[in-house]
């Protein structure tokens, strides 16, 4: 199903090279069908070219016809000027997938012959080591068929869930920016160890581990987080100490609100790409 597709990603940065290091180590499809370009970058491009063995080209050079899927991943502010150049070049048997944060599928889909098959996907940096939890929506036009090419593609970067497109918002609020919420955690922790005379390496290899565990304690045995928080807490022991200090300085609000604002940002991004006008050439059907 994969194996003969060529790929071409618009846009060379962090989550693009995460997609591609976890495409690549799945074997799915052969490095050398894999594309990555940006406007000027070549510098960038020979870095991702050396690393993953796959094919660098700027924008100009990207030979748009030759390709099976298009994954939009610039800016979201960029966004608006990278489907501007792109928009004569897109054919009917192209898929698109957006990695785009707050851009929706019909803000895409208004860029192109009515009819063209956008999927909306929001991975996150884990895609780099295949653990990525990965949320996808479906476009106006797009075939069941061509969801399921989209899904067998992301599932080489880890685990694919379809999402509402009206849910993708509280989506990337969860996982796309949910990473950042626990290397921030663990920054945290690793200080308080390190004051306490622990190393910061010893520190980090015994959280990473501990994390890890209580997520496998979750995906394992198929209990809440509030069963196994309960199970774990004593009366007036060590941990009760600890959650009652997370309590006291509103560690569960702070996590909540985390998830609210990232989810907001999406949501505004939205908002403000509407105000951008749409060329007319949406109107025209896809032969």
């Amino acid at each position: 199903m994969l194996e003969n597709k060529r790929i071409a990603f618009i846009g060379a940065g962090s989550m693009a090279e995460a997609m591609i290091a976890g495409i690549v180590q799945s074997g799915k499809i052969p490095a050398n069908q894999i594309i990555v370009s940006n406007r000027s970058n070549r510098e960038r491009l020979i870095q991702l070219e050396e690393a993953y063995g796959i094919n660098g080209v700027t924008s100009d050079e990207l030979q748009h016809c030759q390709m099976d899927m298009i994954i939009l991943a610039m800016k979201p502010k960029d966004a608006e000027t990278a489907l501007q150049s792109i928009r004569d070049f897109i054919q009917p048997h192209h898929i698109i997938l957006s990695v785009l944060a707050g851009i929706t599928t019909s803000f895409i889909e208004n860029f192109f012959p009515t009819g063209q098959q956008v999927i909306r996907v929001m991975p996150n940096t884990s895609s780099m080591i295949r653990e990525s939890a990965t949320g996808i929506s479906s476009g106006k036009y797009t075939l069941d068929e061509n969801m399921v090419i989209a899904e067998k593609l992301l599932e080489s970067i880890g685990k694919v869930y379809r999402i509402p497109e009206d849910k993708m918002d509280i989506f990337t609020g969860l996982a796309g920016s949910g990473p950042a919420y626990f290397y921030y955690l663990m920054e945290h922790m690793e200080k308080q160890a390190a004051n306490d005379g622990l190393s910061e390496a010893t520190a980090r290899e015994i959280i990473a581990q501990t994390i890890l565990g209580a997520a496998k304690m979750i995906q394992n045995t198929k209990e809440t987080p509030t069963v196994l928080r309960k199970k774990v807490t004593s009366p007036n022991g060590t941990t009760a100490a600890g959650l009652q200090a997370l309590h006291i300085h509103g560690a569960g609000t702070a996590i909540e609100m985390a998830i609210s604002e990232a989810a907001e940002r999406s949501h505004e991004i939205t908002t403000q790409l509407v105000k951008i006008r749409i060329p007319t050439k949406q109107n025209v059907p896809l032969d």
